[in-house]
């Protein structure tokens, strides 16, 4: 029989013994040390592949010996991050369903990539996504898509880091910044010492603790809700929280204010995921890490089952969260990214709250891993390599290393800055969406035209880049629409560029 839980806090002040107050030291004593053993205990699984790192195959690509289900649970864990964790159910809370139809988007993403991308990432050997630029077009191209990815994915990752900040201050009671150093730091050392290869397994043991982690923690909900998983649908049901999509076509404006739309949410998860997954280092290097193109598809696809059901998870939990505090009349925790890691740390018995919290660090340590080796990776072989051939290569090698320790700080600065968001999962997606679209415009060309030289590309990619700045800071349109706009423009401006510039280089 499991311990008693202790129950959905209400807000109400209770009279409590001494003796209750001592036991529930005890038992936040004992949830500390559960998530201490787990940050020590992965810590080290991670560190111990450094052995097999020899060269930057081995560190930047594991060797291509990883099985390809591995790698596909290392796409679900890099594809998640904290803030899947932590703010979808805050979407299900104060809205409905509709984020899935982002999720039927990125099916149609992995489609394309499988078709379009993955047949010239497996000719030849590649290291990045970025040399395949150079392949098409030549190395300034390499460089300019290289630098966008840096830059985009040192601000993403700058949120996801902050994110951690919301969960320990819940654990601590502090916002203390000390707590997320720890955290950087631990993961830092493993990927560190252990590349590639480090990521991807610790990246599968971190999954199925955070959604076994989560699967518990919602058994635990029902439990604590008059009438169960019954009464949580029917009053969800009337409230109109179960609707998954929305078909509705209205005036331009409006049409493109709403993020959640059948149109906005599969059109625009369909792009977001072509360019995340077909054109961003973060993913791309997974994919270079398997045996072959059959293992990559696999492992593609095969993480799609994999987000769909945890996306529908956080979703459920977010949904029984609103029935008890609608059943309760309590407030609930402000800012909504609060709302389920404080019903872990409130509710769930001793012990396993500490797991559950321990899964959501995972979650935290596992992106910001694969971000560390990603953005090494780039600075290393599409920047210094490029320009330095004549070293060997443990000199290499011992500058990933190095790379990865000043990402690190990197990271851990704008995680700083980067407080006071309102929302840490749609602040990270629109942050990488502003910078996606002039990528997938230009990879796309790279694929499908011959005709288009580099200067126009490379004009494609600012008139791109500087649309999507626009529409997120002088209009309402949803972050949704942004990497369409986007790829949309990046295509028409080199296409038209190449009319022009490309003519005058004929002559």
């Amino acid at each position: 029989m499991p311990p008693p839980c202790r129950p959905f806090p209400t807000g109400r002040a209770e009279a409590r013994t001494g003796a209750v107050v001592e036991s529930e030291i005890l038992m936040r004593y004992f949830d500390l040390g559960v998530i201490l053993l787990y940050l020590i205990g992965i810590t080290w699984f991670g560190a111990h592949f450094r052995k097999s790192q020899k060269s930057l195959k081995d560190y930047f690509l594991g060797g291509r010996t990883t099985p390809w289900w591995a790698i596909g649970f290392s796409i679900v864990s890099a594809e998640t991050s904290t803030l899947t964790v932590i703010g979808t159910p805050a979407l299900s809370f104060h809205g409905n369903f509709g984020f899935l139809q982002v999720v039927f988007g990125y099916l149609l993403a992995r489609i394309v990539i499988s078709l379009l991308f993955m047949p010239h990432y497996f000719r030849g050997e590649l290291f990045t996504a970025y040399e395949l630029m150079q392949r098409r077009f030549g190395v300034r191209l390499r460089r300019v898509t290289a630098g966008t990815f840096l830059l985009l994915r040192a601000l993403a990752e700058g949120v996801r880091v902050f994110a951690i900040s919301i969960v320990v201050s819940i654990v601590l009671g502090t916002g203390e910044i000390a707590s997320i150093v720890v955290i950087v730091c631990l993961t830092l050392f493993y990927t560190f010492e252990g590349g590639m290869t480090a990521v991807i397994w610790t990246d599968v043991v971190q999954m199925f603790l955070y959604v076994g982690g989560a699967i518990v923690s919602l058994s635990v909900m029902l439990g604590q809700i008059n009438g169960g998983c019954h009464e949580v649908l029917r009053a969800a049901e009337a409230a109109g929280k179960l609707q998954v999509f929305d078909f509705r076509i209205e005036p331009t404006l409006e049409f493109l204010s709403r993020q959640y739309s059948f149109w906005a949410g599969v059109l625009g998860g369909c792009f977001l995921t072509t360019a995340s997954h077909g054109t961003e280092q973060l993913m791309v290097q997974r994919l270079l890490s398997a045996k072959n193109i059959h293992d990559a598809r696999k492992a593609l696809f095969g993480s799609w089952v994999v987000i769909f059901f945890q996306f529908t998870l956080f979703l459920v939990i977010g949904l029984i969260l609103w029935k008890h505090y609608q059943d309760t009349g309590a407030a609930p925790p402000q800012p909504a990214d609060r709302i389920y890691p404080e019903f872990i740390w409130n509710s769930l018995p001793p012990g396993v709250s500490g797991l559950v919290i321990a899964a959501i660090l995972a979650a935290a340590m596992s992106n910001l891993s694969a971000a560390l080796n990603s953005l090494a990776s780039t600075t290393v072989m599409d920047f210094y390599r490029q320009k330095f051939r004549h070293h060997d290569e443990s000199h290499y090698l011992r500058l990933a290393r190095l790379t990865t320790l000043v990402w690190g700080a990197i990271l851990l600065g704008i995680g700083v800055l980067s407080r006071h968001v309102k929302s840490v999962l749609e602040a990270g997606l629109g942050i990488a969406s502003i910078l996606y679209g002039a990528l997938l415009g230009v990879f796309l060309l790279g694929v499908l035209t011959t005709r288009v030289s580099e200067r126009s590309a490379v004009a494609g990619m600012l008139a791109g880049l500087g649309v999507n700045l626009y529409l997120r800071f002088a209009t309402p349109v949803a972050w949704t629409w942004y990497v369409l706009i986007g790829t949309v423009t990046t295509v028409a401006v080199s296409l038209a560029a190449s009319l022009v510039l490309d003519r005058e280089e004929a002559r």
